[in-house]
């Protein structure tokens, strides 16, 4: 008896930019999201094209955003491994001071549309 098991990357639409900044405006400090799960650093590299050019900007983007959120010190990067190239990149929400969250996240979030 054969069973098919749905991919659950498969059916979760790819996180933007946008909606990024979005999370990280409601986040409270320790709240998480997983903005991608695979093998980021291959699938990024355009000389190996595990993805089509479009989707590959987009996730190069969305990294470069997550990176750019941590050495802000709004977010923490966590990565979980699940199996052979398969691992979760989570962003964790720190506690920000309030007068930089009046700041800075409107900028970003200008930014990332």
């Amino acid at each position: 008896m054969d069973t098919n098991i749905t991919d659950i990357r498969a059916v979760v639409a790819p996180l933007t930019e946008a909606s990024l900044c979005t999370w990280l405006g409601a986040a409270a400090p320790g709240d998480s999201i997983t903005y991608h799960r695979g093998a980021l650093a291959r699938q990024v590299c355009p000389q190996l094209q595990c993805l089509p050019e479009p989707e590959r900007t987009a996730l190069q983007r969305l990294a470069a955003r997550a990176w750019k959120l941590a050495e802000l010190g709004l977010v923490d990067i966590v990565q979980r491994r699940h199996g052979y190239e398969d691992y979760a990149y989570i962003l964790v929400a720190r506690r920000r001071p309030r007068r930089a969250a009046s700041a800075i996240l409107p900028m970003l979030l200008a930014e990332a549309a």
